[in-house]
This record gives structure tokens, sequence and C-alpha cells, in this order.
């Protein structure tokens, strides 16, 4: 940052010309300020200073005197980060971006969020990156996978710890100098070189990182080596290529495996934005036209046909159809939704063609505050990483200045400067890993994304430690604590007719259905072996079920609804009371008479089964003294019935989506 700086600041809350001279007064007593210029219409202040100007002290200055300062968030994935230092010295420069007010840096993601006032201007935070010796990127691109380096190092480097296998043995197989050489090299200054740009590039910015103690390290050991082969060229010496050439590599794999973990991770998130389609079908002018969806508006009508993923959030203004909303709310049955219901984006629609009204698009829809919260949690520090990262800003010239001291103690007390350089030389290879530095980032950006890809989100990476702390664990039903995949679970037909024979009309309307209760009802005829009947004239009727006709009679199989308004006869059914308090889901198969009303065949159960691991998770949690509640949005006889199954203590039922949140305060309250 240069002595004299300008900074404009927006600021909202201003209504007049008061409004400005109070702004202007409380921006001028900032220490260092030497004018402040405030824009009414602009709402917007420019700050000059002959010194740096402090973001965070001009944005308290404005708040206390009654108004507010707009602040975003920033993210950006930095490349050729490698310890602690690395981030402090990226975050020190992110930092010192007029208007920034701050600055985290995840190591193990690569991962840093930016603070500031107003829209922050990309450039300049990458330009900052780049003066501090590093690269920020847009998305971080796939690499090419590197694991064939570490296995040829290994093979190079495996002849070399020949020595230490024979010892187990009594056995002296140290291979003769050349050969150690020969194997060593490649290993040191080719797959090694990595180590040696990076630790450069940290001693022209002034600081020191892992890389740089791994190449100090092993330079060290393969001097030593050379120096002692060439003392006594004509003996067996030992030697030290082995400790050079095996730190190499066990440092490559580390990293190697810490690449993959993270390429996992970010994968999550890709797979979260892929559930969001790259166009939109828009009626504009009355005409439907395929756009961009960087170019939907908020009040746009937007057409989703079958099967289709919904663009944005919105509301249904024609149409009705069913909706898979399971990548948000986990049910495993399609919803059905109608004029007037809200729809979210991602979501995938059923077999109605619906239109529908946009009211959130971009980043302001739900599914990108999702993508957002998994990056923020991944972005974010635990407070005791932020103590690790103060521990380890110290931990390279602290290492440095220890071995430098073993090496003159040895030396000068015991006069064996080979010796007192093999000592200096272990410090250097034991510390050079820096698990501190690496092993707290590493395990909350990892278990952050192994909880993205199974459907977990993490606000914040505190809730992670906090987890020791929890008495208390409340769980959802439908694809948590169940699989999340309907199946038969009874077919009951009426009198008169062949449970087979119904199976087998259902399956025959179903044939060609992508419905879940559809693929339900078609595993379940496999199972008895039916070959259903060919069907013809099938079509969906949307939020009712769908119809057809199979060996000329005229079938309708759906809803209870559906049976209502058609005025069909159900006599002769089992107890579909009984079904319904379990929490199962209903169909019926009817068929026309030659009067043209229609009466029911039967009906066909469809339950979620508990996942064959959720007994098992809860018996371990309760093994740790922990309670379990389950909170649930199905009536109280099937929430009950599924927490007799898995033994949880205490059931919420009939709780609303949006009430959920206050079951949860409730129970904390109650610890």
């Amino acid at each position: 940052m240069t002595a004299s700086s300008s900074l404009t600041l927006p600021i909202d809350g201003m209504t007049c010309a008061s409004c400005v001279k109070r702004v202007e007064k409380a921006l001028s007593k900032v220490p260092g300020v030497t004018s402040a210029r405030v824009n009414l219409a602009t709402e917007s202040a420019t700050v000059d200073s002959s010194e740096a100007l402090d973001a965070g002290a001009l944005s308290a200055a404005v708040v206390q005197a009654g108004f507010q300062v707009p602040q975003t968030t920033t993210t950006l994935l930095i490349d050729g980060m490698t310890c602690a230092s690395c981030v402090a010295r990226v975050e020190k420069a992110l930092i010192g971006v007029p208007g920034v007010l701050a600055a985290s840096v995840n190591l193990a993601s690569g991962q840093a969020e930016v603070r500031s006032i107003g829209q922050m201007d990309g450039a300049r935070l990458r330009d900052a990156v780049v003066q501090a010796g590093y690269e920020a990127v847009q998305r971080r691109e796939q690499r090419h996978d590197e694991g064939w380096k570490v296995a040829t190092a290994a093979l190079l480097s495996a002849p070399l710890a020949l020595p230490m296998v024979g010892d187990w043995f009594g056995q002296h197989w140290a291979l003769p100098a050349w050969w150690q050489l020969l194997l060593a090299t490649p290993v040191q200054f080719y797959f090694g070189a990595r180590f040696y740009r990076a630790g450069w590039a940290a001693l022209r910015a002034g600081a020191g990182n892992m890389d740089l103690l791994v190449a100090l390290g092993t330079s060290a050991a393969y001097g030593l080596s050379l120096a002692l082969w060439a003392r006594d060229p004509a003996g067996s010496p030992h030697l030290y290529f082995e400790s050079a050439a095996i730190v190499i590599t066990l440092v490559m794999l580390g990293k190697w495996l810490e690449t993959r973990a993270k390429r996992q991770t970010l994968a999550a998130l890709d797979a979260l934005r892929a559930l969001r389609p790259e166009t939109a079908r828009v009626r504009r002018g009355g005409v439907e036209v395929e756009l961009p969806l960087a170019e939907l508006r908020v009040g746009d009508e937007v057409i989703v046909r079958p099967g289709e993923r919904l663009p944005s959030d919105g509301e249904i203004v024609d149409g009705r159809t069913q909706i898979d909303e399971s990548l948000l709310t986990g049910e495993s049955l399609p919803v059905a939704r109608e004029v007037g219901d809200p729809v979210t984006g991602g979501a995938i629609n059923g077999e109605g063609r619906i239109v529908v009204r946009t009211t959130a698009v971009g980043a302001e829809t739900q599914l990108a505050r999702i993508v957002r919260l998994v990056e923020s949690a991944q972005a974010k520090k635990a407070p005791i990483q932020q103590l690790v990262d103060r521990v380890s800003a110290v931990f390279v010239p602290v290492v440095v200045l220890v071995a430098l001291a073993t090496w003159l103690a040895w030396g000068l007390a015991q006069g064996d400067w080979a010796a007192a350089t093999l000592h200096a030389v272990s410090v250097l290879v034991i510390a050079c890993p820096c698990a501190l530095g690496l092993a707290t980032p590493a395990t909350l950006m990892v278990g952050t994304g192994l909880a993205a890809r199974r459907g977990i989100l993490v606000r914040d990476p505190q809730a992670l430690e906090m987890l020791r702390k929890v008495r208390v664990v409340a769980f959802d039903k439908t694809g948590t604590l169940t699989e999340g995949r309907p199946r038969v679970v009874a077919v009951q037909p009426t009198a008169g007719v062949d449970e087979a024979a119904l199976l087998a009309d259902a399956a025959a309307l179903q044939a060609g259905s992508e419905h879940p209760l559809a693929h339900a009802v078609l595993l379940a005829a496999a199972a008895r072996a039916i070959e259903p009947a060919p069907a013809a004239d099938v079509r969906a009727a949307p939020g009712r079920g769908i119809e057809g006709r199979v060996g000329g009679r005229a079938l309708r199989l759906g809803s209870a609804r559906w049976v209502q308004e058609l005025g069909a006869t159900t006599t002769g059914v089992g107890d579909t009371d009984a079904l319904q308090a379990e929490g199962r889901s209903v169909s019926w198969l009817m068929q026309q008479d030659d009067a043209g009303g229609w009466r029911a065949l039967g009906l066909i159960a469809f339950g979620d089964e508990p996942r064959p691991s959720a007994a098992a998770a809860l018996r371990a949690l309760h093994a740790e003294g922990l309670r379990s509640v389950l909170v649930s949005g199905d009536n109280r006889s099937a929430a009950a019935s599924v927490a007799r199954r898995l033994g949880i203590d205490e059931v919420r039922a009939e709780v609303l989506p949006g009430d959920k949140a206050a079951v949860v305060a409730e129970l904390r309250r109650d610890l």
C-alpha cells in the first residue's frame, strides 16, 4: 500500500444533506483522514488520507454515525501454497488491499474468503495474491494425476531402503555408492524439483515454508553423502542417499493423497452445481426462446417439460405436476405441485408440463445458497485452526534455528562434523511435513466435503469442533434414517381379483415411466417373475396418476383423491387406515365398467424402509451416551413406527419444514 491512499465507501441510510454532513464529520475524525466527501446521489463517500487507510475504522465510524456500510464476501482459489507461512503471507497481502476488512485462507482447500466494503474488484485481489508469490484462479482446473511420479520415485527409492531391511536379519545389503547416487539423483533433482522451486519462491518473499525445509533437509543429506564418499572413495562409507530419496518420496505421497482428498471434496461442490441446467426455455413476447441461464431475469415465465430440471426458484402459473425435491428435502417421493405452489431450482419436474414465473435467479436461488454454504464452511477457520496458524507461522524459522543450533552443538562438542550434519538434517527432515500446519485444515476440509457428498451441509467449521459437546442428536426421517427409495410393501386386491393379476396390470401401466413409484412396481413384478402385458394409450394425469388400456380394459392407477373424484367403489379392500398410519403411500388400481363407472381392483402400498446402517448408527450414538430425537413431518403413527424399529428415544411428529429449526432450538434450551 502506498503512503497516501484514497478509498470509496458505499453508504446506506442517508436521506438528506444533514446525513451527508454527519457522515463527513464522522469520517474526518478517523486518524489519518485528510478529507472526506460524501455524495448523497450515489450514496458513497470518498476518503483521502496521507497514510494507509483502515477500512475497518472507516466502516465503524459510519456505523457509529447511524448509517450502514454494505459488505460483501468474495471467495478465491489460491494455487501454490504449501504451509501455514504461505497462508499468513496471502492473508497479509489480501488485507492490504484497500477496502478489505478481513481475509481467511484455508490451506487444505486452497480457498480464500475475503470480506470487504462494498463490491470488491476481483482483479485487485488477484493482483495482491500474485504479488505475494502465488496464483489466484477463478476455478480450479482439473490437473493431471501425478500418481505416476510418486510410483516412479518409490521404485527408485526402494532399493536404497535395502540396508534398513537387511538390518532386521543381521545382513548388510547396502548398494555400491555409485548405484546409490544413480538412484537418488533423479529423485532429488527431478521429482524433488517442486520443493526447490517453492522454497526459492518463499525465500525471495522473505519467508519460509515446508517446501524449504524439505529442500534444505534432503539437500544436506545428499550433500553429506557426496562428501563422505569423496573422503573415502575406495571404502564403504555409510551414506545417506536413501534418507534424501525416501523423505522426498514420502512427502510427495502425502501431497498426492492430499490432492486426491481435495479433488473429491471439490467434486461434491461440482455435483451440486451440476444440478442446475445450463439453459432455460423462456416465454417472451408470446414466443418461447432458449436462453443461457445467465440471461434469466426475475419475473420471466419459464416452460419446464416433463423430466427436466427447474432452472430457478419460482411459482407455478400454469400446469400441474409432481416435483422430485429430494436434493433439498431428502423426501423420496415426488410432491404434487399446481398453480400457485412454489418450486425450487435444480428439482426435477415429473410428468406434467408447467410454466414457472421466476422469483429468484443466479446467486439468489436456494441451490446457489447451498453451494455457497458448503464453500464458506470449507474456507472458514475453526478456533483451533486459528491457534494452529499462529504457531505454524513461526514454525519454519524456529526449525531452521534449531537445526543450526544442533549442528553447532554437536560439531563443537564432539568434533565430528559429519555426525553433527546428520543430526541437523534429522531435525529438518522430521519437521518438514509439518503436520501441525496441515492436519487441522485438511481434516476440516475433508470432513465438510465428505459430509456434503452425503447430503450433510456444515454451516461452519466451528460446528465440527463443537461436536464433542453434543448431547442430543435430532434426525429427519425420509432419506436420512430411511433409504429414500419407495418399495412395494403390500398388494391388496378386492374380492375376486388375483393379487398377481393386480400387480401385472399396474406394471403394464408403469412400464414406460421413470416415476419412483413406477420403478418400485416394476421391481416388485420382476421379483415375482411377472411379465406385464403391453399397454396402449398410456398417459399421465398430473397430480393424480396414470391411465391407459391393458387387454382392451380401461385402467387408472393413482391417488385416493383420484378415487374420490371418479366415485370409484373400494369395497372389499383391507385396512387402508392401518397402512396410512404406518406412513405407507397408497395407489389404487381402478377399472372402468360397461356403464362408464369405475371400481377399484385393489391397492398397492409403498414404504420407505430404514437404512440397513441406521439402527447400528443409533446404537453407536446411544453407547456414547447421546439421546436421539426424530423430527418428522409425517403423522405421529408413522414416525412412531420408525422410531420403535430403530430405537429412537423421542419423537416429534407432524412438524412443518419451517418449524424444524424451532424444534432444534427448543432441544438446545432443554439441555
